[in-house]
Order: structure tokens, then sequence, then C-alpha cells
């Protein structure tokens, strides 16, 4: 079924686990993740980065078939544009036929979020679309620099976000970033940021950077809190590793077949996660 993810995260929030949301960026990696959804029963989010759709393929060319594929799913599904930075963009999107966005503006400061981000929640209502915003900064890996304190969510100002805005749900920074960890690295979290923000306002929170994060990491997070975990590195890490694998044999392939099983690993990395959230049998 087609959904929002108000629904599905208010339904998280009432019950303490989290809904997984996967980074896709093509028809295949969106039907592999689900597929995967479909084999535990558990809600799903389909993330479509803005920078995917622009340097990929388009929204034009992709919400019409995942949103069929979401009608014809034996779970609820999302498709939600995934820090969506530019609201013509992000209003694209909606009219495209989006069930859900994210209105990223974190960039900018309390003020200016708070003023982009309530006027995309008043658009989206046109569609009864939800919209997930972010204070604080996730940033990216890069190098050695993966978090620093200026990064994280100044807990008064979150709680003020949301009281002024009226988002369906938040991202918070709290230890995490996008992208990929060096090995053997497992990021620290300031667990404290969510308790005093969940405390306030009972909103379903979100953390970003899931890939990497560390599952004892991620299951403190769902008890206090968190009802949407963002994953795409390592999602498309064990497509990218099946592939390389299957590669160095040095054997003639079959292209869409070697297609086709890159999406099954893709698809037990995602089940994985599933598994670690919580979410299992929770579309019934």
């Amino acid at each position: 079924m087609y959904v929002s993810m108000r629904e599905m995260l208010q339904k998280a929030n009432r019950e303490k686990y989290a809904v997984m949301a996967i980074n896709c960026f093509n028809l295949e990696t969106a039907q592999a993740v689900i597929h995967a959804a479909e084999e535990l029963q558990a809600p799903i989010i389909v993330d479509l980065l803005q920078e995917h759709l622009e340097m990929h393929l388009g929204y034009e060319y992709l919400t019409l078939p995942i949103k069929r594929m979401a009608e014809k799913a034996s779970v609820d599904v999302a498709i939600n544009l995934d820090h969506g930075q530019d609201v013509a963009f992000v209003k694209q999107c909606l009219h495209e036929g989006f069930s859900s966005v994210m209105m990223d503006a974190s960039m900018y400061d309390l003020a200016e979020n708070i003023r982009i981000t309530k006027n995309m929640v008043d658009f989206a209502q046109t569609y009864n679309a939800s919209v997930e915003a972010e204070v604080g900064n996730m940033g990216a890996v890069a190098g050695d620099n993966w978090t620093n304190d200026q990064m994280f969510t100044d807990v008064d100002e979150a709680i003020q976000f949301i009281n002024e805005t009226g988002v369906d749900c938040l991202a918070l920074s709290y230890g995490s970033t996008h992208g990929d960890y060096p090995e053997g690295f497992v990021p620290e979290f300031r667990f404290d940021i969510v308790e005093k923000i969940k405390a306030a306002t009972n909103l379903p929170l979100v953390l970003h950077g899931g890939s990497g994060a560390g599952e004892e990491n991620i299951k403190k997070s769902i008890e206090l809190g968190i009802n949407k975990i963002n994953v795409g590195s390592d999602f498309m890490a064990a497509q990218a590793a099946f592939l390389t694998e299957e590669l160095a044999k040095g054997e003639k392939v079959d292209y869409p077949a070697l297609v086709h099983q890159s999406m099954a690993a893709g698809k037990e990395m995602v089940k994985k996660y599933i598994r670690l959230s919580g979410s299992i049998n929770k579309s019934k």
C-alpha cells in the first residue's frame, strides 16, 4: 500500500520501533528494498536523494513506476525525497506524486530554517504529504573529519523548531554522519540530545547516516525515541561487493543476471537493518 511517512512513523512512535528508509536511485534498487520489506512484513520508506535524482534518473522517470510498486506491495511503502534543499525541486516532487519529502534547510540559521520549512509544511498539506526536516548539520565523512561538536543539534533550537513548523518528523545530528566511516570506527552518540527532544515533543525522530553506526548505537537510539533510520552506503556497498567478487572470477557474465543477483545481495542487507529496527511484522 502506498502511504505517507506520517501514519507509519506515528505508529512506530507509539509502539517504540523504527522504520527503515533506504536510499535508492533506480527501479531495481527500489524493487529490492520493497521485496525485502515484504518478506519480513515491515513498513518501508524508499528514499530518493535530490542529488541522485539530479545526477541519474530524474523524478519524472522514477516516481510513477515506484508508486505502482508501492500500490501493489503487501506492506506500507512511502516514497520520500531525501535532503531536498531546493524549494522548487521539493514542490515538484510533491506534484509528481511523492508521499513524503524532506525539506532540508539546515544550512541556514534557525529563523530561516523555520520559515522555509513552515512554508513547505503548509504547501504539502495540499497533497496530504508528510514533511521531514533537520536541525543541526549531519555533514559527510571527509578524510579523518567525520564529526565535531558544531554539528550536533541544539536541543532548545530543535524544540522551538518542532513547535513552530509542525513537521511530521525531525532529523537530529547527535553523532552519526553520511558516508563510510574508517574501517573499524564506530561513532560515539550523544544520546542525551535524543532523550531531551523526545521528552519535550514526543515527535518521531530520525537518525541519518545509519550505515556503520553500530548495532548498539542503533538499538539505544530506538529505545530513546528514534523512529526512522536512513541507510544508503551499506545497501549500495553490499551490491558493489557482490559485483566486485563476481567480476574478479574473470568468467564471462550475463549482465542482466549479474545485476539481478547484486540486488539480491542488497536485499539481504536491507533485511538485516529491518530486523535491527524492530519493524518486522509491523505492517500487518
